[in-house]
């Protein structure tokens, strides 16, 4: 009866907070499913689908998993906590080449994590792996190189790559960024067994459309099963866009099946929103001879042309609409992998966290702090060198980096006022390490200028 009470009263909260109220599906694979005949919306009796946004998953979906959990511990499945980052190269190094623990019926899956620049791509790994392990910033191109991180649960690995956002040729050569940035994400999509597209809910205009080179990836390798991912859907205030911008990047279509949606009526700024379009088209059009001589591309001149006035990509086998700094919502997601995952045998040691080492790791939060703290392209110029990594008598992991900065104005910048911002930057990344390396870390940064 308690229970009962509870779970009445979570989900009275839920409704005066959220106002909507949203059909619960039944199964767990699809949080979005086309219904045959006159189904019902979730506002109103017109035709339509019914769906369920991961993020209004509350207090039933908790108390469910509670349910569940009990069951589990009670079939004797075994709980393995997130492992740790080891602060010894070295240790690391033999622990990505144990052999892996094999459980009697193992399962993997291996999940390439794709999108624009900014997506929200390594926010989601990390929520997916329960432990802060990818660097995150608001800035774009936070990540910049593949990075693989393994989630070990039960008898399922859960292999997931983190990619750089898809981005052109042009833009490297004008911001002068890392060709990881134009290689990896393409060449990562190959070993996936399922892509993961994450869109930016909250962005007006990107939502409205696929990235391009998004388009062009999934045309390039249609045998690879894809899932669309609606993410910071907590920044979109009116929910009924949610649909629109589902019917948008699906072309209508999810797992084969047509859907439809119910017209809504549209404020007046949505009339504005074509103009908007074929500016953007406009600029695409432009970068289009230099961006796609497609030298590598497998796609003729007439699909490319035809991808360019596409939106959005038919074949996504679910679509899901969540917030991945909510946990709840994720967990959602890494259910459906866990349940997508097939038999085969696990590629990793279940206490292998990422194939990051630690000093790659160290200078990736670090980094992180500098797009936070720093304005413009101030650090994106910076370069880092780890001078000093050593235990302490204490315990302690002792850690030295220099910062090498090209201009005198750059590295007063960092230093900040009598090196207020320097020390600022030292005690977070000291603070993000220490629960990555599950131990204390001290560091010590100092600035110099680069000859």
């Amino acid at each position: 009866m308690a229970l009962r009470a509870v779970a009445r009263f979570s989900r009275d909260s839920a409704f005066l907070s959220r106002r909507l109220v949203l059909a619960a599906r039944q199964e767990s694979a699809s949080w979005l499913q086309p219904q045959k005949g006159n189904a019902a919306c979730s506002r109103g009796g017109r035709n339509g689908f019914i769906f369920t946004p991961a993020c209004f998953i509350t207090s039933e979906a908790f108390l469910n998993r509670l349910m569940k959990g009990d069951a589990a511990e009670a079939d004797g499945n075994i709980y393995r906590p997130p492992a740790s980052v080891p602060t010894d190269s070295g240790e690391h190094l033999s622990l990505l080449l144990r052999h892996p623990d094999q459980p009697e019926n193992p399962k993997v899956l291996k999940v390439a994590i794709t999108g624009a620049p900014n997506a929200g791509k390594s926010t989601l790994s990390n929520q997916l792996l329960g432990r802060k392990v990818f660097a995150v910033s608001k800035k774009v191109h936070t990540t910049r190189s593949r990075a693989l991180g393994v989630l070990t649960e039960n008898d399922t690995q859960i292999i997931l790559l983190d990619t750089p956002g898809f981005t052109t040729l042009s833009k490297v050569k004008r911001h002068q960024l890392e060709k990881s940035l134009l290689v990896d994400p393409w060449t990562t999509v190959k070993e996936a067994d399922l892509m993961v597209v994450l869109v930016d809910a909250g962005d007006r205009w990107m939502s409205s459309r696929l990235d391009f080179e998004v388009l062009k990836c999934l045309s390039e390798h249609p045998h690879i099963p894809a899932i669309l991912v609606l993410n910071k859907v907590d920044l979109v205030k009116a929910k009924d866009r949610l649909l629109d911008i589902t019917a948008q990047l699906t072309c209508g279509m999810v797992n084969g099946r047509r859907m439809r949606v119910r017209p809504v009526i549209k404020p007046p700024w949505a009339e504005k929103r074509p103009e908007r379009d074929s500016e953007l088209s406009l600029v695409k059009d432009k970068e289009a001879p230099e961006d796609s001589a497609e030298e590598n591309s497998v796609l003729s001149t007439e699909q490319l042309k035809a991808l360019r006035s596409q939106q959005g990509w038919p074949h996504f086998k679910d679509v899901f609409m969540l917030s991945s700094v909510d946990s709840e919502d994720v967990e959602t997601l890494k259910r459906y992998f866990i349940a997508a995952a097939k038999p085969g045998s696990w590629q990793y040691h279940s206490e292998v966290l990422t194939d990051q080492n630690p000093q790659d790791v160290c200078t990736n939060i670090i980094r992180e702090k500098l797009l936070d703290y720093l304005p413009l392209e101030v650090p994106y110029t910076l370069t880092q060198s780890v001078e000093f990594w050593q235990d302490g008598e204490n315990g302690e992991l002792n850690i030295s980096v220099k910062l090498y900065s090209k201009k005198d104005s750059h590295m007063k910048m960092v230093i900040g006022t009598a090196g207020q911002m320097v020390a600022r930057i030292a005690k977070e990344a000291s603070e993000d390490l220490s629960r990555i390396y599950l131990r204390e870390v001290k560091l010590k940064l100092t600035v110099k200028m680069r000859k």
